[in-house]
């Protein structure tokens, strides 16, 4: 890793380049190389009250976004190089973000040959692939950081230096805090500059396109709202009308109407799913055993409950909002949580069906797969799984591990015990640092439960499927799947708020992600809580005897585009939906997690309703 000593003592480590490489390593700054403690990644209700790292934070992001996008410091190009490697061209840097989804180009000399982005969807990789990306970022911001410290006064300069050494990104923990952060939907934001006080133009609010793409970089065929391509906007949109302005309001709406199932969620996945495969993507299918939950289903539903046909929704080109690296922070988070809880844990071996930029469908994925196209080190060599399994290697750690000083098995019972204290759905409102709203009426559970429902739902696609979706029935994908208890109200648009939603499922557009092989069917699992509103509806309690009747004659859903159009059930006739329950014995102590039972299915719920799993039907 190149490191620069400036006259005026400031340290500024730049990402190594070998010709066209470009090592991606994380911040060493602020790591005790001797214990491994190192600074954490905070909560952004915790981070904004952090004085000068925040500061820092908002002035670096405004100058990673401000930059002209030729200039491989800009937020669209690749950043974190220091000013002294300016000469490195554009054309071998392309684009940060362009990583992801569009354009569908080569990064860092790594090439490929399908019309997709690096990212992989659907895929065992997808929890690790991301560590490298966000570290990126990460190492961008804090190039920025560094080099704004020292423009503050010679008085103050000293506790920014101090603050920007130890910078890391911060979270959204969208299950604690299911609406939206309200700094993020500000156009200006309050900052201490230095020259004073600041009412600075907020870049969590939105990124504008400097010049706008062109067509061969953003196909207008690539991701659409309403009839409007979202290439066509010259800003990120997060829920937009159709003048193509934001609607954050509406978007939090949405948010807060399933705030309850994320929390229940993600509390249900980390302390029951033990095996990578089906924690870590939506497309595992080899004997999920009725949890059909995962850390990319979690994640899809942010993406559409924020974007909800802006560009957060259309996976392409969702890195381009900024609350994307808020939100993928939170989701790196949970993986590491979860892999705290499993230490023997790895990546288990499958099948992508769904293919990358370079990634053909079909290809057997596994830990030693490269995640391209992030380099590890000046030789060029790419990432793998092993070898960004942990967050030590990129020098950071989140609030709840602290890993150093202790043994394993005292990391894992204080991480349980964290997590207890987070997540568990068990524990009254008051007794969970979180938001509600007085309009959902569908309101957290009593204190015990003996059991819990799920509605599992799956959906079968592929890139000439969807197409047909979209042709027959003018929509664009990706669409909701809403869940009711009685009949849905008579304004679709009111849907994914209404007072009886149970909960919201998101199915995103693979089609868009590998056109390789538009024949090749993905199947996608996702899974909806409904303990919370069964209690809320009246049963005397969990038992199949009173859950089973309620949910045959109450359980509906809906169809939904992002334009908040009603999708017609008939034109996903992959669709199935069905009810499974299990079991569930009280945790004895803080750090110890409840007993589950087998998931059993009832099929006489869904039976006879369109789109709903029959009696004959195989529920896997």
């Amino acid at each position: 890793m190149a490191t620069i000593r400036l006259a005026c003592g400031l340290i500024i480590v730049a990402l190594a380049v070998l010709g066209n490489a470009i090592a991606v390593r994380g911040i060493q700054a602020g790591v005790d190389p001797r214990t491994g403690r190192r600074p954490f990644r905070q909560e952004f209700s915790t981070f904004k009250n952090s004085g000068p790292a925040f500061d820092l934070y908002i002035l670096a992001l405004q100058r990673f976004q401000q930059r002209d996008q030729t200039n491989p410091l800009s937020y669209f190009g690749v950043a974190g190089i220091s000013p002294e490697s300016e000469a490195y061209s554009y054309t071998t840097l392309t684009l940060l973000e362009g990583i992801h989804g569009v354009p569908f180009q080569p990064w860092d000399g790594v090439d490929g040959g399908n019309k997709a982005g690096y990212c992989p969807h659907a895929s065992t990789l997808f929890p690790t692939w991301h560590r490298p990306y966000i570290a990126l970022y990460e190492q961008a911001i804090w190039n920025y950081a560094r080099q704004i410290a020292e423009s503050y006064p010679v008085s103050r300069r000293a506790v920014y230096r101090e603050a920007a050494w130890t910078l890391r990104i911060p979270y959204w923990d969208w299950s604690i805090s299911p609406t939206m952060p309200p700094e993020v939907n500000a156009p200006t934001i309050y900052i201490n500059g230095p020259t004073g006080i600041l009412n600075a133009i907020n870049p969590l609010y939105n990124y504008t396109f400097h010049p706008q793409p062109s067509d061969a970089d953003f196909p207008p065929s690539v991701g659409s709202s309403g009839g409007t391509p979202v290439s066509s906007y010259h800003s990120t949109v997060r829920y937009p009308n159709a003048a193509g302005q934001s609607q954050p309001d509406r978007a939090n709406m949405q948010l807060q109407a399933n705030g309850e199932a994320l929390h229940t969620l993600t509390y249900q996945l980390i302390t029951q799913q033990s095996q990578y495969g089906p924690f870590s993507n939506m497309g595992f299918s080899d004997e999920r055993g009725g949890h059909y939950n995962s850390i990319e289903n979690m994640h899809n539903g942010i993406h559409m409950l924020v974007g909800n046909g802006g560009h957060m929704s259309n996976i392409p080109y969702s890195s381009f909002d900024p609350i994307f690296w808020l939100h993928h922070a939170n989701v790196d988070r949970l993986f590491a949580l979860w892999q705290t809880i499993y230490p023997n844990a790895t990546v288990t071996p499958q099948v992508n069906a769904v293919g990358t930029f370079t990634v053909d469908p079909g290809t057997t994925e596994d830990i030693n797969t490269q995640l391209s196209p992030f380099h590890s080190d000046d030789s060029g060599h790419l990432w793998t799984s092993a070898a960004a399994w942990s967050t030590r290697t990129f020098g950071y750690t989140y609030p709840e591990i602290v890993d150093w000083d202790v043994d394993s098995s005292q990391l894992s019972s204080n991480v349980k015990a964290r997590l207890n204290s987070l997540y568990d759905p068990s524990g009254s409102t008051s007794q969970r640092a979180r938001s509600t709203s007085a309009s959902n009426n569908l309101q957290s559970s009593p204190n015990s439960m003996n059991a819990q429902w799920f509605a599992n739902i799956r959906v079968q696609v592929s890139p000439s499927a969807m197409l047909r979706v979209r042709v027959r029935s003018s929509m664009t994908s990706p669409f909701f799947v809403h869940l009711f208890l009685g009949d849905p109200p008579a304004d679709a648009g009111t849907w994914s708020f209404a007072p009886n939603l149970v909960g919201s499922h998101s199915v995103v557009d693979t089609s868009r992600l590998s056109a390789a092989n538009p024949d090749i069917p993905t199947t996608l699992f996702g899974q909806v809580p409904l303990t919370h509103a069964i209690l809320v509806a009246g049963s005397p309690d969990l038992a199949p005897s009173n859950v089973v009747p309620l949910l045959t004659s109450q359980l509906k859903w809906r169809l939904q585009n992002t334009d908040d159009s009603p999708l017609d059930i008939s034109q996903v006739p992959s669709l199935k939906v069905h009810v499974v329950g299990q079991a569930v014995k009280a945790r004895a102590t803080d750090d110890e997690f409840p007993e589950y039972g087998q998931m059993q299915v009832y099929k006489e719920i869904t039976a006879g309703k369109v789109g709903g799993l029959g009696v004959d039907d195989d529920p896997d």
